[in-house]
């Protein structure tokens, strides 16, 4: 696409106005304030579970039983007047039901879809770091950023890199930006137990994994497998933001995103089964027919807007909408409301409700539905039809006086969510997050 190879030039050329504008501003000496008069801690953490029947990993077919548990820490470094360093690091841990049948066989009891195997692909480890910079103009009207960020876990590893400019009018009512970023990602592919043996230069069915378990059902065990001879991802977005204070009550703003990714779209481990192939068999656990194959490129587009109204001083309505598509046939839509209700000059409540809908991919095929005659093919409900409802509940405490104190640092806020999600199909999940925000004393 030419628009994401312009990237490049559009941020350079925008970096190069701003820097020209911030020259002459330079030439007037003006008081202005700190853009971040101290430094900030964050310290964010969530526990996350899930469920369903549908599970990818199966076929389309099998428990997508999760559970992970996340700590962030953010620190904000003003740098001078007008510069800040932000420093991003979090670490998530999971136990999943579903991946762990990525090898069924390992867990020393009777393989099944429905019941999670003990072995070693049962739970992993996520690590992220990234940090990010931002110059402010003097005159406050001009912010520039850049980022750059690495995460990591057992099968995939991805750098990340980009910037943006933001630029404010009209006495700060209006704000236009524009935003770029790149991710080179890195799969290890890890592949279902039983396709192994059938990689090139293995022994297939003469393979030890099966001579020492029994195949019944079509004891023909033949799956289609290759393995992957490009594991790379590439991911390149540019987006667009414009917001404007229509009022005293309101702001409105509005929001367009472009997204290309190429190379090794497909999930390595997803296994799919076909409806023209006898099903094979160990255990209960039914032999891959294939693995999940998907285009090595997409393009996706996303536009929305929020409009926020401040009715009064307890009760704020904040509203968003947005449409995606993209080139795999999925189109959808999500609408959301929350409503901050303060309670006291230190208590709010939010109450919220999201809904979402999408239209299926081109490729997907649900368990048992796919030809072998398919080029491209996948059972990940994720890229399903379906519909789903989310409601929250959120309490924030505030404290601009900073009473409490740990060591050298004052409380400043406690952010406290739940929220519950339930799609139209088998799958639903809960999160609870809590944010702690820190201030330097």
């Amino acid at each position: 696409m030419k628009i994401f190879k312009s990237i490049g030039f559009i941020v350079t050329l925008l970096l190069v106005a701003s820097c020209y504008s911030q020259q002459a501003q330079d030439s007037v000496k003006t008081y202005k304030k700190r853009v971040l008069e101290t430094t900030e801690v964050d310290f964010l953490t969530s526990y996350y579970s899930q469920d369903g029947d549908n599970a990818a990993v199966s076929g389309g077919l099998g428990t997508e039983e999760l559970t992970d548990f996340t700590g962030t820490f953010v620190v904000s470094i003003p740098l001078n007047d007008d510069e800040i360093l932000t420093i991003d690091a979090g670490v998530s841990a999971y136990t999943s039901a579903s991946s762990s049948n990525v090898d069924p066989f390992d867990g020393g009891q009777p393989a099944d879809p429905f019941v999670a195997s003990s072995g070693a692909s049962s739970s992993d480890t996520w690590a992220n770091i990234s940090g990010s910079y931002s110059h402010s103009s003097d005159d406050r009207n001009t912010i520039v950023t850049g980022k750059l960020s690495v995460s990591s876990e057992y099968d995939y590893f991805s750098l990340g890199f980009g910037g943006g400019l933001t630029k404010l009018y009209n006495e700060k009512n209006t704000e236009v930006s524009v935003n770029a970023n790149v991710y080179l990602d890195k799969w290890n592919a890890l592949y279902p137990s039983e396709l192994r043996p059938f990689a090139s230069g293995a022994n297939g069915l003469a393979n030890g994994f099966f001579t020492n378990n029994t195949i019944t059902g079509n004891t023909d065990y033949s799956p289609i497998f290759t393995e992957f001879t490009d594991e790379t991802r590439n991911s390149y977005s540019l987006g667009f933001g414009f917001s404007q204070i229509l009022s005293k009550n309101l702001q409105g703003s509005l929001a367009l995103d472009f997204v290309q990714q190429q190379g090794l779209l497909s999930t390595p481990f997803q296994r799919v089964y076909f409806t023209d192939v006898a099903d094979s068999f160990i255990d209960n656990f039914q032999l891959a027919d294939a693995i999940e194959q998907l285009p090595d490129s997409r393009f996706k587009v996303a536009t929305g807007g929020r409009l926020n109204w401040y009715v009064n001083e307890t009760v704020v309505v904040r509203s968003f909408y947005r449409y995606y598509y993209d080139d795999w046939g999925i189109s959808s839509h999500t609408a959301s409301v929350e409503v901050p209700i303060k309670l006291s000059d230190k208590f709010t409540v939010y109450p919220s409700y999201r809904y979402y809908q999408q239209t299926a991919a081109d490729y997907f095929y649900g368990y048992e539905e796919a030809l072998s005659t398919d080029t491209f093919y996948t059972s990940d409900y994720d890229l399903s039809e379906y519909s789903a409802n989310q409601f929250g509940m959120g309490v924030s405490y505030t404290d601009i006086f900073t009473k409490m104190h740990i060591w050298k640092l004052g409380l400043k806020s406690i952010d406290l969510k739940f929220y519950k999600y339930d799609r139209d199909t088998t799958f639903s999940s809960s999160i609870v997050t809590a944010g702690f925000k820190f201030v330097m004393d």
